[in-house]
């Protein structure tokens, strides 16, 4: 079974409704015991001859398990399915990971000699990365072409092909095709004589399936108080009660191999806060890293195969660097930087990742609100950009992938080069949605909308601790820009949900507005359709839609063949040419109409006693904004009410 099929079976198992709890564990315990297999070694070998990918190393076994969830290449980038559901906005981190780090690593190059750092603000998606590994692993050894072998009762799961002799090696690449490294453990060894006289291909083998819970194929190692913690919790210790039976402490069947990296062997030990680590700790993974053992009780080194993953922030990576005791390991460290997502359609997902997982998710959040958010937060995490024409709302929309008048991809490529730690600091999503919170706490009702966030954001800058005065101020003037994109959005929402509305109104500006451009662009005359009399295009009417999306006076002759060619186009293929079918001009014409109705909007969104007739258009834009745009009726008329005095200012 494909990594990929059994997240598909999976997922249809979780969500199938006809399926209850009981009858899932079933179907989980039926699969676990589907998984097992034992065999001996001469069995494996019968295994690798079909299945030489099977002995992959720890490093290809992620970088084969990231690929095989699949990947898609956008505007010259790799996307990774495997981090899509989890990680948003941070493509080119990603991108760099796996194609820098994980993919040279899984080719054996030098860099998988390397303990991989993930260095980056606060709650900015480390730990999350770090998750989503130790998750897909767990899931990946249980399909086919993840599966992981060990001998049978090794406390540290090692690598069945250890128990090929040193000098027959060459032999045995010739023959299967597969480099083996590392040597059999002292356990194993003596197990090899005492229980199997040698015989290597009576050696019992057994498929296994990477669990950090029951301590398989995955460690995690958390330092705590440097005087209490003790080295064994990495390497494993002497069982005293047992000295008595094998009479020695430098017997193996004497040492408890239950040490973190002894646990992590064949997948991946995550060192959390690992730059805090007493030195006798970072020390013992110097020749873990380059050679690929370590030392443990009075043994020779034991072999492990493992990816090390650590993560911290950029502070304590400056300190630990700054210390010339670490120098011997800052070569034995690829720094991979995570930064702060600067998307702001990418915030929002990651907002509503947050809510959905929290006891928020029951709150009806208008929409907008969390893009309000988005943009406050983007803002705060951007440099000032030095190109010339370009303010921090225009880069805000390029990086967001927004088409902005007079910018193309390539001055996208030169804002991103001229700050490439861009990202490292700002707020973080986690402040943002504590905010959130304390928004829908504060009003005490099942809905908030964007003013309810920007003004909790808001009060909440004073509470944060970490802040500066100076990028206090900076962030109350980005709460007002926020605050400005979102009465403009407001305004365009009711705006639509209005022009709905006068739905007949539009298509009739529409249909007047192409007559005049097809007068304009075939230097035709039209006629009075009262007096028959003939009339010149009218240039009026024509410019008073066109400047409603910012077409220039330069522009309108473009823009306007532009349309007829649209219309051709629609005739050759048989097709109506309609309100829909032009996005920008649908645009125009809705501002247009919007503009020619303000006064009328005015009235009915301010009217304290509204009469029959704006009662019965605020109920009809109401339920508009209801239906298609995702409100709920105390968010709509909220909105009404906002947009009714931003009209009326």
């Amino acid at each position: 079974m494909s990594f990929t099929s059994y997240y598909v079976i999976n997922q249809a198992l979780n969500g199938g409704k006809a399926i209850n709890i009981l009858d899932k564990v079933k179907n989980y315990r039926e699969e676990e015991n589907r998984l097992k297999w034992e065999g001996t070694f001469a069995d494996y070998l019968n295994i690798l001859r079909e299945r030489p990918e099977v002995a992959q190393t720890a490093h290809s076994r992620v970088y084969n398990m990231i690929k095989s969830a699949g990947v898609v290449e956008r505007d010259g980038q790799k996307m990774y399915k495997f981090f899509g559901q989890e990680i948003f906005g941070l493509e080119t981190a990603i991108e760099r990971l796996v194609e820098e780090y994980f993919h040279p690593a899984a080719r054996r190059l030098d860099v998988r000699k390397r303990i991989l750092l993930l260095m980056g603000p606060v709650s900015g998606g480390k730990s999350t990365i770090v998750t989503l590994l130790k998750r897909g692993l767990e899931q990946y050894s249980r399909t086919d072409e993840g599966a992981v072998y060990a001998i049978k009762g090794c406390p540290m799961h090692e690598d069945p092909l250890h128990l090929i002799p040193h000098h027959l090696r060459n032999d045995f690449f010739e023959e299967y095709g597969i480099r083996i490294e590392g040597s059999l453990s002292p356990l194993n060894t003596m197990r090899l004589e005492k229980e199997y006289e040698g015989r290597i291909e009576n050696v019992m083998i057994e498929r296994i399936t990477f669990s950090e819970d029951k301590r398989v194929g995955i460690g995690t190692f958390t330092p705590s108080d440097p005087k209490s913690q003790d080295i064994a919790d990495l390497t494993g210790s002497i069982d005293f009660s047992t000295i008595g039976e094998f009479g020695s402490e430098s017997d193996p069947r004497a040492y408890r191999f239950d040490g973190e990296l002894n646990k992590a062997n064949r997948g991946m030990m995550e060192f959390q806060e690992m730059l805090k680590l007493d030195e006798k700790f970072l020390w013992n993974l110097l020749s873990l890293t380059q050679e690929g053992n370590f030392k443990a009780g009075r043994f020779a080194l034991i072999s492990a195969d493992e990816l090390i993953v650590a993560h911290t922030n950029e502070t304590e990576y400056r300190s630990f660097i700054s210390n010339k005791k670490n120098e011997a390991l800052h070569s034995r460290i690829i720094v991979m930087p995570i930064p702060y997502n600067l998307k702001v359609s990418q915030e929002e997902h990651i907002y509503e990742k947050m809510i959905k997982e929290s006891d928020m998710s029951h709150v009806h959040i208008a929409p907008h609100a969390l893009k309000a958010a988005a943009i406050f937060s983007v803002l705060t995490r951007l440099e000032v950009p030095k190109k010339q024409g370009v303010d921090l709302i225009k880069k805000m929309r390029l990086y967001d992938g927004e088409n902005v008048e007079g910018f193309n991809s390539v001055d996208l490529e030169e804002l991103k080069k001229e700050f490439p730690n861009e990202g490292m600091n700002g707020i973080d999503p986690r402040y943002i949605i504590n905010r959130i919170s304390s928004a829908i706490i504060r009003k005490e009702v099942p809905s908030i909308n964007a003013l309810d966030v920007l003004r909790a954001l808001k009060d909440g800058l004073d509470q944060h601790a970490s802040i500066s005065q100076e990028d206090r101020e900076k962030y109350m003037n980005y709460i007002a820009v926020a605050r400005r994109e979102y009465d403009e959005i407001a305004k365009n929402e009711v705006q639509k949900a209005f022009v709905y509305s006068y739905e007949e109104s539009a298509k009739t500006l529409m249909n007047n507005y192409l007559d005049n451009v097809e007068a304009f662009c075939n230097k035709n005359k039209l006629y009075d359709p009262l007096t028959g009399e003939e009339m010149n295009p009218d240039e009026k009417l024509m410019r008073s839609i066109e400047e409603q999306i910012g077409i220039s006076e330069n522009a309108k002759k473009a823009f306007r063949e532009e349309i007829l060619i649209r219309i051709s186009a629609y005739a050759r293929k048989g097709k109506r040419f309609d309100y829909n079918s032009h996005e920008r001009l649908r645009e125009a014409i809705q501002k247009k109409l919007f503009a020619d109705l303000k006064d009328v909007v005015k009235i009915t969104t301010s009217s304290k006693m509204p009469d029959e007739s704006q009662l019965k258009k605020i109920n009809e834009v109401v339920a508009r904004l209801v239906d298609e745009h995702g409100y709920n009726t105390t968010s709509a008329n909220e909105l009404l009410q906002y947009v009714g005095s931003l009209l009326n200012r």
